[in-house]
């Protein structure tokens, strides 16, 4: 080979070899410019993940929201969203508040022993009777039960007075009231259950659509903060209070939860 042919075969080889280099820059070049672009995507992504899940976590629950909802009041209420509920005859010169949580193990004891005698004393004239329901044991695990069965005695409430009496009575009975750590209450098809050993109430498709589609959940909730907000100074239940006055077993808090003590003690404040 003479030494011309010598130089050009290494030039050439030169020549190919910076071309082949160019080519593999201009790939590299490529793939970080694509991993680039992926992982700039990614980072919206997670970006845009994180900020659904803030706006996610930012939004009311659905009870919460239910606060600021329009009020649908059911029948047989009166006053501001239909949240004083008085059952009684108009005769009855007194009238006796009653503060109930529905998931409350204290009212379930306070129903099963007197809520007979609190109905007889209604039924007779005796006195009419207030209810001011309570939500508050929801807050303290979370729960919905309580909730959505005051809606559901709304529910009843609008069926009828004697209705919602003796649905209350039975969502309040040893044969359904569940223990507090079972939140029981927040299925509609429970509480529809209960309500099935209400005659009245039994395959009502009327009550049944307006617990299963939630037509009083809104009301439920103002009622709530009927007793959140109350000025008896009542902060527990079962409460009782006439004239302005909490009426206790003892006068220091003890709730009426015999038939002897709530006579005795409704019956010296039907006197004043």
């Amino acid at each position: 080979m003479s030494k011309r042919n010598s130089q050009s075969a290494k030039t050439a080889a030169r020549e190919r070899l910076r071309v082949e280099r160019e080519r593999e820059a201009k790939r590299a070049k490529a793939k970080r410019q694509i991993v680039v672009a992926c992982s700039v995507v990614g980072v919206l992504a997670i970006a845009g993940g994180i900020g659904y899940a803030v706006v996610q976590g930012n939004e009311p629950g659905y009870w919460e929201a239910k606060k600021d909802a329009e009020v649908v009041a059911p029948a047989n209420t009166t006053g501001t969203d239909g949240t004083t509920v008085v059952i009684g005859k108009d005769s009855a010169k007194k009238t006796l508040k009653i503060y109930e949580d529905p998931r409350c193990p204290v009212c379930a004891q306070f129903e099963q022993v007197v809520g007979p005698t609190v109905k007889k004393d209604i039924d007779g004239g005796k006195y009419k009777m207030q209810f001011i329901g309570a939500t508050f044991i929801d807050d303290k695990d979370n729960g919905e039960g309580s909730k959505n069965a005051l809606s559901a005695l709304g529910a009843a409430l609008n069926v009828s007075d004697a209705a919602f009496l003796d649905y209350k009575a039975a969502l309040y009975s040893a044969k359904f009231h569940p223990e507090e750590t079972s939140d029981e209450f927040k299925k509609d098809s429970y509480l529809i259950k209960v309500a099935d050993s209400v005659p009245e109430l039994k395959g009502n498709k009327k009550f049944q659509d307006a617990v299963e589609k939630g037509t009083f959940d809104a009301w439920a909730m103002a009622m709530s903060k009927t007793f959140d907000d109350n000025k008896d100074g009542v902060t527990g239940t079962p409460g009782f209070v006439m004239d302005g006055k909490q009426l206790t077993a003892d006068g220091q808090g003890t709730p009426l939860m015999t038939v002897e003590d709530f006579n005795r003690v409704v019956g010296e404040a039907l006197k004043k």
